[in-house]
């Protein structure tokens, strides 16, 4: 099936992650011939004046500024690396034979990848999760944030399988991770949800370092995701908290750095399809995503 999706190009906001933060200097004249100072990280000095003729000169001093200050509010999250995983590929219906073989998750074996779904109309789950990724990564870089994805348009057209979807976070040392999905369920059952990794200590798998921190990573991102977006937590899973915890997932097993999923919507129900297939509402996913990454990274 070749799925198309008028609303995919690139979206604005990406030119902005090129722009570079400005700082400003300047001093200002104050009344009675005093003369204050102000200097920022880029300028790295302070201004100094005489009082008039009928004053004597008045000792000011002046306040510590970071050298690096400026850097730090124009750039909160400058030496964070997020990694983001776009759920499944675009190509992997043509290669079914690759994406069939068995990987170890650490407790088990399970396929390297899956086609994923799509909406009524064939939207597919894997073109959404790539333009999401791309609006959410514009986002993270204008803050600082160093970004990586697991896969890209100009990469092959299928996988990679979820081992190494998971190896590429842990070889990146990512601050963060995660893994943009959208449900198949059957039409009735909507809402989002976010898959924290459960405790799993099996084969390659050691997940007992991260479960804590991506507890609260995906309650962050739960919480700013739903306000947002306004999508309703999942009627069908996770009994209304939007969160679920699973040990199936090689994604999940194998990560060493905190990493969740995100299942955006269901793609099955009209209601969450209309949603899912709007810009616009891909946009404020984005942004409630990377609102919950943001929390995250700044309390670490």
């Amino acid at each position: 099936m070749s799925y198309t999706d008028p609303e995919s190009g690139p979206p604005r906001q990406r030119r902005l992650s090129r722009r570079r933060p400005f700082v400003v200097a300047g001093g200002a004249l104050v009344a009675g011939g005093l003369i204050g100072w102000g200097a920022y990280a880029a300028v790295g000095g302070g201004a100094t004046a005489e009082a008039g003729a009928a004053s004597k000169p008045v000792a000011r001093s002046s306040p510590s500024v970071s050298p690096h200050a400026d850097d730090r509010a124009a750039a909160p999250l400058k030496g964070k690396i997020v990694v983001i995983d776009p759920g499944h590929n675009v190509g992997n219906f043509r290669h079914t034979a690759e994406i069939n073989r068995q990987v170890d998750v650490g407790n088990g074996r399970k396929e390297c990848d899956t086609t994923g779904t799509s909406t009524d109309d064939g939207y597919a789950e894997a073109r959404f999760t790539l333009d999401v990724a791309h609006r959410l990564r514009a986002l993270l870089e204008r803050q600082g944030a160093t970004v990586r994805l697991t896969h890209d348009e100009k990469g092959p057209d299928w996988g990679p399988c979820v081992d190494e979807r998971a190896e590429i976070g842990d070889k990146a040392h990512a601050d963060a991770a995660i893994s943009i999905h959208a449900d198949g369920a059957p039409a009735g059952d909507r809402g989002f949800h976010v898959i924290l990794p459960g405790v799993v200590h099996a084969g390659a798998a050691d997940t007992r370092p991260i479960v804590g921190p991506s507890r609260d990573l995906g309650r962050r991102i739960a919480a700013d995701f739903r306000r947002v977006t306004g999508e309703p937590p999942s009627n069908y899973i996770g009994h209304g908290t939007a969160l679920d915890t699973r040990t199936d997932l090689g994604g999940l097993n194998l990560s060493t750095v905190p990493k969740v999923f995100i299942e955006c919507g269901n793609m099955r129900d009209g209601t969450d399809a209309a949603l899912l297939t709007s810009g616009s509402w891909r946009q404020k996913a984005a942004q409630g995503m990377s609102e919950g990454i943001v929390s995250f990274l700044r309390e670490s």
